[in-house]
């Protein structure tokens, strides 16, 4: 909401205390790298800080299940890694669900324990791959490597073996 200061949209619609719903979204906003920008308004922002300050909001009430569509995109490397790491730390603090949509098979790697992929058009659910992986992962590792080969070989549009899935 461009009327409202980034930490004003942050913790838009949280019930209880003023003071405590604003010490939560700072701590939120410190999390993700924002932590100078409590009193900007998003026209101030840049495009990868806006990224930032939504998912910022999207944490704020602890959700059960959280829906990411391509969350790094308009980010750089290394803010792209940190925010990845907070979602990790998200996961093994409150178990909450993420359903990511991501073309970054290093991220789907790295984030998610299943991945779906998806080809044609429409999309049509290809393969369902189960990332058996302990955590931490590390990325590059020989074992990521051979699960990108994996993936990379599903997207080959001359790969014509079809692995259906139940879902």
């Amino acid at each position: 909401m461009p009327w409202l200061t980034v930490i004003d949209n942050v913790v838009f619609g949280l019930k209880g205390n003023k003071q405590e719903k604003r010490e939560k979204g700072a701590r939120l906003l410190r999390a993700v790298g924002l932590k100078d920008t409590e009193k900007l308004y998003p026209r101030e922002l840049s495009g990868g800080m806006a990224q930032r300050a939504a998912i910022a909001r999207a944490l704020v009430t602890n959700p059960q299940l959280l829906l990411l569509d391509e969350p790094f995109s308009a980010l750089d490397a290394f803010t792209k890694m940190q925010l990845q790491e907070l979602l990790i730390d998200l996961w093994e603090t409150n178990h909450t669900s993420m359903l990511i949509v991501t073309h970054d098979i290093d991220e789907a790697l790295f984030l998610c324990d299943r991945v779906l992929i998806f080809r044609d058009q429409p999309g049509v659910l290809f393969k369902d791959l189960k990332i058996d992986l302990q955590r931490p992962r590390e990325r590059g590792s020989l074992a990521m490597a051979e699960y990108k080969r994996e993936i990379l070989q599903s997207l080959d549009l001359n790969h014509d073996v079809h692995v259906k899935s139940a879902i």
